[in-house]
């Protein structure tokens, strides 16, 4: 048997590499490459020695062990404890995700034939499988594998980050309600140009139940101005609460967002109740959120008291304004 112990190094400098670039990524940390170069190194280094009779007892736990924690103070050094038991961790999670990766992408293309030819019976009664898995397999199928984690990894990450801006919506017309989870859009800044009243946006879907037979197409269409010249076609009994908003789209067109004016509007969030009273519901014809995590987009302006806070205010309005009717 020929083996090339060149193309064993580079090949294991590379995985070394990847699998180091890897938790890196996971672990936030901006690695020296020179230094994660010189660890990958270290690690190709010794699946080197396999092939030294003489060195054989390095190939026990403790040295394995050893030789990580190794690799793992020169790509990225030392900093604390827990930082470092985390990112040997993250370590050690990512080399178990490839291998278990390649073995069973290494099955998963294996016929019933060559499956069994794998299987052999020792003296005893014992079963025990040969395990042939090609270099260049090796190597595809740890491309693979790695992309394919990132890839899970990010998403994942992307919906812990967007979990923390979603909320329970909750919005009030008379004794009617409509619930449904919602996305703070920090950047939002639609309002009524006339009232400056903010304008939350939920789907038109939400409010099939309320409204005539022919918003839901129509809302979708974008002619939100042909419904209000509707409005004595069709019965509606919140007819005094329809409005409608202008924006301008990405397209930088300028359209207009049918839109209704609740009693109030409650959000929790993060285990904060918020309650608004001023403010519009704009209604969207499609669908916000593709894979439905959320229906509504709530305007940062809904989240800006708390409920106490915004209750208060909403009083000291209410007193000015009827002390201002009487005083004139």
């Amino acid at each position: 048997m020929v083996v090339y112990i060149d193309l064993i190094f580079l090949a294991n400098l590379l995985i070394d590499a990847v699998l180091l670039m890897v938790t890196a990524w996971m672990r936030k940390i901006r690695p020296v490459w020179w230094r994660l170069m010189t660890s990958a190194g270290i690690g190709a280094m010794y699946v080197v020695m396999m092939f030294v009779p003489e060195l054989s007892f390095l190939f026990t736990f403790l040295i394995k062990l050893a030789l990580s924690v190794i690799m793992l103070l020169v790509a990225f050094g030392f900093g604390s404890m827990q930082k470092y038991l985390r990112t040997m961790g993250a370590f050690y999670m990512i080399n178990f995700v490839a291998a278990g990766g390649i073995l069973g992408m290494h099955y998963f293309l294996q016929n019933t034939g060559e499956l069994f030819n794998g299987i052999w019976y020792t003296a005893s009664g014992g079963m025990s499988f040969e395990l042939k898995i090609a270099f260049w397999f090796i190597l595809c199928a740890f491309g693979g594998v790695m992309l394919f984690f990132r890839i899970v990894q990010s998403s994942k990450q992307r919906t812990e980050r967007m979990s923390g801006f979603l909320g329970q919506v909750q919005v009030w017309i008379g004794q009617d309600h409509i619930e449904c989870t919602g996305l703070l859009d920090t950047g939002n800044q639609l309002h009524d140009p006339l009232t400056r009243t903010p304008v939350m946006v939920m789907e038109a879907a939400l409010w099939e139940s309320y409204l005539p037979a022919s918003w839901l197409r129509k809302c979708s269409e974008g002619n939100a101005d042909q419904l209000v010249m509707d409005l004595g076609e069709e019965s509606f009994s919140w007819q005094d609460r329809v409005r409608l908003v202008p924006y301008r789209g990405i397209n930088r067109s300028h359209s207009f967002m049918l839109a209704l004016k609740p009693d109030r509007v409650e959000v929790v969030m993060n285990g904060v109740h918020f309650v608004h009273h001023r403010v519009l519901i704009g209604l969207d014809g499609g669908k916000l959120s593709a894979e439905g995590k959320y229906r509504a987009i709530i305007h940062p302006d809904v989240t800006a008291h708390e409920e106490g806070e915004a209750d208060t205010n909403l009083k000291r309005e209410v007193y000015a304004r009827d002390h201002f009717t009487e005083s004139g």
